[in-house]
């Protein structure tokens, strides 16, 4: 028997109320910061991901699902949301639009990647971009659009991380101080953290491992490394932010585990030991993206969200959801003609508006009304010889089983 793929995970009937909610919020939310909805396809060009996200990161290096098409091209499944709205923002002259640019995607989103609770290797992404502003308050803005969605949920209990990771002209001389840190520890660090010494010493605070954790919290801190403009950005984003009510936590090992990111990180994680492993959504500024993709200088900063997580913390906290879809009206034919007269009227009252779903006219009427009960339909409409010669139909409240005789021609208006 074959099974979902080892990383992915089905969708069942059941669950769907979870995601449509998720959907509405992420729209509603778009809708209220002036976002506009952009679907990029969902493989591009492997040089893509290598140039934007790093070489050395572990989504390039050992994540992304790449293969040559039949064209002999190299193209990868998206491994993230940003770079490809970055590449439509250049490819269709998005650059003329007023700024910034406010764009938003629901995509699936591939990593080959160890699969755990809330993380799976095709799952899928809420993001959105603001292109072509370098001003803190958008950055306070696009934190207070993520707070605000999980808040829409009524998730409790959420931590708000914030940290700067500097530009350009900051880095090397941060990057100097925390490998003279590593120097002392390297006997102790995790494989890939000796080869992240090497090749690039800022994702030795991005490790997850216990040990290199540890080592990680005494580290030099990328704030105490900021040039004046670097660090007048941050002052202003901490004011807005303070402003904003928004209770951040600062955190000098947050660094997000891609390279574009410049200035601003955060991510909200919720309460636990392990919520840095299960953070529920992060982003940050990426100034040089556009100008690395062959554009002009452009800053931007964006967020992103994996469904499946919030998902997860929806049923962790018991938050309700909508419950799932109930057809209004089940009818029951019995006999030959009442059954063609069932799907008859079954059109009319579908071209109404009405749900309804129609049982099988080879089962008796007592089987059909099982069903109609376990799909919970609010009404069954029964039809037999009779009701079709007389013109009517039995109409039945399935919550308390009272049923009585109704003219064809008044059903519609009595199902409201």
């Amino acid at each position: 028997m074959y099974k979902a793929p080892r990383g992915t995970a089905d969708i069942l009937p059941e669950e769907q109320p979870h995601w449509r909610l998720i959907e509405q919020k992420a729209a509603e939310t778009c809708q209220l910061y002036g976002y506009e909805r952009i679907d990029t396809p969902v493989f591009e060009d492997t040089g893509l991901f290598a140039r934007s996200i790093g070489e050395e990161t572990d989504i390039v290096a050992k994540e992304m699902y790449t293969f040559e098409d039949r064209g002999g091209n190299q193209v990868t499944l998206r491994p993230e949301g940003t770079a490809p709205v970055c590449r439509a923002y250049l490819e269709h002259g998005l650059a003329s639009r007023t700024k910034p640019v406010k764009l938003y995607y629901l995509s699936p989103i591939f990593r080959y990647e160890r699969p755990q609770s809330g993380r799976y290797r095709q799952h899928h992404q809420f993001g959105y971009e603001a292109i072509g502003d370098g001003d803190a308050a958008l950055d306070a803005e696009v934190i207070d659009m993520a707070w605000r969605f999980f808040a829409s949920f009524k998730l409790t209990g959420l931590s708000l991380q914030l940290n700067s990771i500097g530009c350009r002209q900051d880095r090397p001389g941060y990057i100097k101080a925390l490998k003279a840190y590593y120097a002392d520890h390297l006997a102790r660090l995790c494989p890939d953290c000796n080869k992240r010494y090497q090749r690039n010493p800022l994702r030795l605070l991005d490790c997850k491992k216990p040990i290199c954790t540890r080592i990680a919290a005494a580290a030099p801190q990328n704030t105490d490394y900021l040039c004046p403009e670097c660090g007048e950005h941050f002052s202003r984003l901490t004011g807005y932010l303070t402003q904003l009510k928004l209770p951040f936590v600062l955190n000098h090992r947050l660094v997000r585990g891609l390279d574009y990111y410049t200035r601003t990180v955060f991510e909200i994680q919720p309460e636990g030991e392990e919520a840095a492993q299960s953070t529920l959504g992060g982003g940050g500024r990426y100034d040089h993206l556009i100008e690395q993709l062959g554009g002009q200088p452009t800053p931007a900063v964006g967020f992103a969200t994996g469904l499946e997580r919030i998902v997860l913390n929806i049923n962790k906290q018991g938050i309700a959801v909508p419950p799932p879809f109930r057809p209004a009206v089940f009818i029951a034919g019995v006999g030959g003609e009442a059954v063609a007269e069932a799907i008859k009227l079954a059109a009319n009252l579908r071209g109404n508006g009405t749900g309804v779903i129609h049982g099988s006219g080879g089962r008796s009427l007592k089987a059909q009304l099982r069903q109609a009960n376990s799909l919970g339909a609010r009404h069954a409409v029964i039809i037999g010889e009779h009701e079709v010669a007389s013109g009517t139909v039995i109409l039945r409240n399935m919550a308390t089983s009272e049923q009585e005789t109704v003219a064809l021609k008044d059903l519609a208006a009595r199902l409201g």
